[in-house]
């Protein structure tokens, strides 16, 4: 399967920086095509790209967002059937609009089941966000609106106050995507991906507590037999709620509703204090603001009052005052705050019943 990624940007933003810091730190061993066009940056120099084992296809067609019917499509079957990589970076324009390279791609790869496009991400320089909104409007405004991700550059260059009023004015035109706000030298290229990728902390959560309330079942069933019949029964459950999982879509303020039955078998429940029927449901924000540990012990107690809703679990990374970053886990009358490693930008993730949300923003400050 050759997994397509489009990273695009205005010129000057840092997609060339960006591109050689995921050759570097997080597609090692992966066999890569970089297309480009000549309308794009200064290519990135061959050398460089020889010694990762690259092939460069410069776009003979000129401005992709010119020649996107036809050419673009036979290009990259072209690539696809020359080197049979296990991952194309798609460069576009700087001046090029995403969602037409979206589309093109979206059309050559329909029908093609070892093509699929993996992302579509746009860097953008965190200092510039204001002024390139208002004077490069529909330009600059679609690939925002168009991206998965936006990876910010130089968030180190501009204050607290700047990199939240970017990040709001992002938020209005994309309200989905991930953004990433960390400085780049802090994270390594993984935790990029994490964010092209759009991996959630809500999925990831309930897939933990699906994993524990599964070993805590097989210690169960370790010390009771079940029949035939039962085993059965809890094979239905598993699969629908398999099926559910897989149709989850990331979403960046999210209000997921799990609408689990009596027997469902996810792992959200805690058997011990809640009744079955009860729907849960996980809140999430991502977020560049500064926590410090004080005020986040005291955020984790204050969930414990039954004011936010019935709270199960909840779970984050976020960037402290003190410039490290702080990891939190919370259960019932229980949590805990100690140093984490950086994320691409703060994140966090209530999980529970009748979640209060507006509460719950008001708590975090968000």
């Amino acid at each position: 399967m050759t997994k397509i990624d489009i990273i695009s940007g205005f010129l000057g933003a840092g997609k060339t920086t960006l591109i050689k810091k995921l050759l570097a730190e997080a597609f090692q061993g992966e066999k890569l095509v970089l297309i480009e066009n000549e309308f794009g940056e200064i290519s990135i120099d061959s050398g460089f790209l020889k010694e990762s084992g690259v092939q460069i296809s410069e776009m003979s067609s000129g401005c992709i967002c010119c020649s996107l019917v036809g050419d673009f499509g036979k290009a990259l079957k072209e690539v696809q059937e020359q080197f049979h990589p296990d991952r194309i970076l798609i460069e576009p324009s700087g001046v090029g609009k995403l969602s037409d390279v979206v589309v093109a791609v979206e059309n050559t790869v329909a029908g093609l089941p070892d093509m699929a496009l993996n992302s579509a991400v746009t860097v953008a320089d965190a200092s510039k966000v204001k002024i390139y909104m208002k004077n490069f409007g529909e330009f600059y405004n679609n690939q925002i609106e168009s991206a998965g991700a936006i990876l910010l550059s130089r968030t180190q260059k501009v204050s607290q106050e700047k990199l939240e009023a970017a990040v709001a004015m992002l938020r209005e035109k994309n309200p989905d995507a991930a953004i990433l706000t960390t400085p780049w030298d802090q994270l390594d290229g993984q935790a990029i991906l994490s964010a092209m990728e759009q991996v959630s902390l809500a999925d990831e959560l309930l897939a933990k507590m699906r994993a524990e309330h599964e070993a805590e079942e097989a210690e169960h069933d370790h010390h009771h037999h079940h029949d035939h019949d039962e085993h059965e029964h809890e094979h239905e459950h598993h699969h629908h709620h398999d099926h559910e999982e897989h149709e989850h879509h990331h979403d960046h303020d999210h209000d997921h509703h799990h609408d689990h039955g009596p027997d469902c078998t996810c792992g959200c429940h805690d058997h011990h204090h809640h009744h079955a029927d009860e729907v849960f449901s996980s809140w999430g924000k991502e977020t560049p603001k500064t926590f410090s540990q004080p005020e986040l012990a005291h955020i984790l107690a204050e969930l414990d009052s039954g004011e936010y809703g019935k709270i199960l679990r909840a779970k984050g990374i976020v960037a402290s005052d003190t410039g490290a970053w702080l990891e939190f886990d919370y259960v019932p009358e229980e949590h805990e705050v100690r140093a984490g490693r950086p994320d691409y930008t703060g994140r966090l993730c209530v999980i529970g019943a009748e979640l209060k949300e507006e509460k719950l923003s008001q708590l975090f400050g968000l």
